[in-house]
């Protein structure tokens, strides 16, 4: 008997994959060469007064084999984790951590000023700034007597 990784939402996270226009280019019309494979970078998105900020774990990928691009308000995340080495004895083969492309998007809201993106990378944690545009900031309004 082996031990299986139990993972409530991966039912869930493969059909919404079908989903995607990407993944299905002929329901939309649409030639794709974007490959995925069974692993996602985890992401931890959250919003501050003046920017979102999205958090992206992709340790052992070279920040050059990775690209952030945004278009008609999503944020696409896309690159390739390559495989290091192998472990071979007596036979059994062992290869734990996930490799391969992956790809992730988010959509962004109308808030998001997406010429002021920036990205960075430190200790395998991917850093996306969005900005939010000046024009909608939340600001408190006195009221007057």
């Amino acid at each position: 008997m082996s031990l299986v990784r139990y993972e409530p939402y991966s039912l869930l996270t493969r059909l919404n994959k079908l989903f995607e226009p990407e993944l299905i280019p002929s329901l939309w019309g649409e030639e794709s060469n974007i490959a995925t494979s069974g692993w996602m970078p985890s992401v931890d998105i959250k919003e501050e007064n003046d920017k979102f900020v999205f958090l992206a774990d992709i340790p052992g990928v070279d920040p050059k084999d990775i690209e952030v691009t945004t278009e008609n308000g999503t944020l696409t995340i896309k690159g390739e984790r390559k495989v290091e080495t192998e472990e071979e004895r007596e036979g059994y083969k062992r290869i734990e951590r996930s490799r391969g492309s992956f790809y992730r998007r988010f959509s962004l809201p109308d808030t998001a000023d997406t010429e002021k993106i920036n990205a960075k990378s430190n200790n395998g944690v991917l850093e996306i700034s969005v900005p939010k545009t000046d024009k909608v900031k939340a600001r408190k309004i006195e009221i007057k007597p």
